[in-house]
């Protein structure tokens, strides 16, 4: 058995392959921010002999790989040295965890995500904070849904943009004149800079959803502010416009003290009251099906353009619409609904959220 390491940075991604003896296979191999599909190929030709190590702060590929036939797995802080305030530890360091011990390591499940077993530890965390959501609730910081008077719903998106499913969206959203909100990576924002030129030239919505998809409750204050501050500009450069006020957490994931510190950052922080788990591909019609059973006035729907094969959330997608438009609800961006709750959105600088027409 052979392990590839691979590792994140501000300049894309990092690959080294190690065999079980003492060897190196091959020497590092970088990748540009633009090549994760480069990456992911790379990896895909040395399987099924070699399997994928990825640590905990990196969400963003293993949805992908594993819908290649790569066998992924998730290093986690305690297996790792530490790491750089921003970007993850090295891709050696990865592959020599898993070829040291890779027993101590998970193996993730394509439909159970980036967090496969640890998903109790993320119940727990999120129940633990419902007093420091409502905090930030009560201050205008934080939006789960919006007024139940307003027949309006809100849809999301997260984790592109990554092509073809964002302009298989955007096509959508366009022909049935839908706006919505996307909440980018990073990373991925960098890489496609015109699927962000065409949200923002579509009327559509930009929010933060971090630079790598890492699992918040691990981060330092130093590593959160710099995840968001960086997606936060690399947006705004992208869109020719107002950095995004608006952040949705990677997994939702959250703790009292994560809560507290987005509420010294001010980003307005976003979650969700429907969630059709489409990015488990349970299939179009259930993924529709949970959308039009849930959806209430004011809901904030969570779908998925990026982090996996999202071709099952482009064919609900239609389905949702039509779904909704039947039962009389007006499609809105989150800050709209955010402002019939009397919540301001507006940037630290007093900037209207990122987003033309």
């Amino acid at each position: 058995m052979r392990f590839s390491g691979i590792s994140w940075s501000g300049n894309g991604f990092e690959v080294t392959v190690l065999d079980a003896g003492t060897e190196r296979v091959s020497a590092p191999v970088p990748f540009g921010i633009r090549e994760a599909d480069a990456m992911i190929a790379y990896v895909r030709r040395l399987a099924p002999e070699t399997v994928a190590v990825i640590d905990s702060t990196n969400g963003m590929l293993d949805g992908r790989m594993m819908a290649t036939g790569v066998t992924v797995y998730r290093a986690d802080p305690q297996s790792l040295p530490p790491r750089p305030a921003f970007g993850s530890v090295t891709s050696g360091e990865l592959a020599r965890a898993a070829r040291r011990d890779l027993a101590a390591l998970t193996r993730l499940v394509r439909n159970r995500g980036t967090q496969t077993g640890r998903e109790d530890e993320l119940e727990a965390w999120n129940a633990s904070s419902v007093d420091a959501v409502a905090a930030l609730a009560a201050a205008g910081h934080c939006l789960s849904r919006g007024q139940p008077e307003q027949r309006q719903v809100a849809l999301t998106f997260d984790d592109g943009p990554h092509p073809p499913y964002t302009g298989q969206v955007l096509d959508i959203l366009e022909r049935y004149g839908v706006p919505a909100t996307f909440f980018c990576i990073g990373l991925n924002a960098g890489a496609r800079v015109e699927e962000i030129e065409r949200m923002g030239a579509l009327g559509h919505e930009f929010g933060n959803h971090t630079w790598s998809h890492p699992f918040l409750p691990e981060l330092s204050h130093a590593e959160l502010a710099e995840q968001i501050a960086r997606t936060a500009e690399v947006i705004a450069q992208a869109n020719g416009g107002a950095t995004p006020s608006l952040f949705r957490p990677p997994y939702g994931s959250r703790t009292p003290r994560v809560l507290g510190w987005l509420g010294e950052l001010e980003p307005r922080v976003v979650l969700w009251d429907v969630e059709a788990a489409d990015w488990a591909m349970p299939g179009a019609d259930v993924i529709a099906r949970r959308v039009l059973d849930q959806a209430r006035s004011g809901s904030i729907i969570l779908l998925h353009d990026g982090g996996g094969d999202r071709s099952q959330t482009v064919a609900a997608l239609p389905m949702i619409i039509e779904g909704l438009l039947e039962r009389g609800y007006q499609f809105v961006r989150v800050a709209d609904l955010a402002a019939r709750a009397g919540h301001d959105v507006r940037g630290p600088a007093g900037h209207a959220p990122a987003r033309a027409g």
